[in-house]
C-alpha cells in the first residue's frame, strides 16, 4: 500500500498509474463534508465498548451453561448495541453531485440539487446535543420544492459541532459551496 506522505515531494513511487480516484476527489461519492464531533464519536466509543462488554457477557452466559435462549438474548441485546454505536457514526450531512442527504438515526432524508432552493444560516432556538432542551444558535436549514417548513441540517449546539463553532462555520461554507456548485441557475 502505497504511503505518500512518507515521501519528500509527497508523490509515492509505487503509483505512476494514477488511474485511482480518490475518495475525497470522487463527487459522485455520498461523503460528510465535515469530520464527525468528539462528542459523536464519544458517545460512539462508550455504545463500542458496552457492546464489547455485552458479548463477552455472551460467551460466558453461553459457556457457563446459561442456556441458548440467555446467550441469545444477550447477543441480540449486543449486536443491536454495536449497530447503534455504528449508526450514531453515520448520522449528519452527506453530499454528492446529486444532492444533499441527511442521515438521521432512524430516518434518511435525500433531497436532489434542482430541487434546492436556497441553504443559509440562520440564528434560531436549536436543539442542544439532539436533546428536547433548546438554546439559542445558528443552523443551516435548505429549502426545497415542496417543503413548508425548511429542515435543519447543522446547529453548533449538535453532537459535531458543540464548542466548535468554527468548525461548524466551515462546515456550513462546504455545504453551502456545494449547494453553489451543483444547484441548477434559475432560468
Amino acid at each position: 500500500m502505497p504511503l505518500p506522505f512518507l515521501t519528500a515531494d509527497g508523490v509515492s513511487d509505487a503509483d505512476d498509474d494514477g488511474d485511482e480516484v480518490l475518495a475525497h476527489a470522487d463527487h459522485d461519492r455520498w461523503r460528510r463534508p465535515y469530520r464527525p464531533g468528539p462528542w459523536r464519536v464519544a458517545i460512539s466509543a462508550v455504545l463500542l465498548l458496552l457492546s464489547a462488554f455485552m458479548l463477552l457477557a455472551t460467551m460466558i452466559v453461553a459457556f457457563a451453561g446459561g442456556g441458548w435462549g440467555g446467550a441469545g438474548a444477550c447477543l441480540v441485546a449486543a449486536l443491536a448495541v454495536l449497530g447503534s454505536a455504528l449508526q450514531m457514526l453515520r448520522v449528519g450531512v452527506w453530499v454528492s453531485r446529486t444532492g444533499l442527504r441527511r442521515v438521521g438515526f432512524f430516518v434518511t432524508r435525500t433531497i436532489a440539487w434542482n430541487e434546492v432552493t436556497e441553504i443559509r444560516t440562520v440564528q434560531q432556538p436549536v436543539r442542544w446535543l439532539g436533546l428536547p432542551r433548546t438554546v439559542q444558535g445558528q443552523a443551516l436549514t435548505v429549502s426545497a420544492r415542496g417543503v413548508a417548513e425548511p429542515p435543519v441540517l447543522l446547529t453548533d449546539h449538535n453532537a459535531d459541532f458543540l464548542t466548535r463553532a468554527e468548525a461548524f462555520d466551515r462546515a456550513a461554507d462546504t455545504v453551502e459551496a456545494w449547494a453553489e456548485e451543483y444547484r441548477p441557475v434559475p432560468a
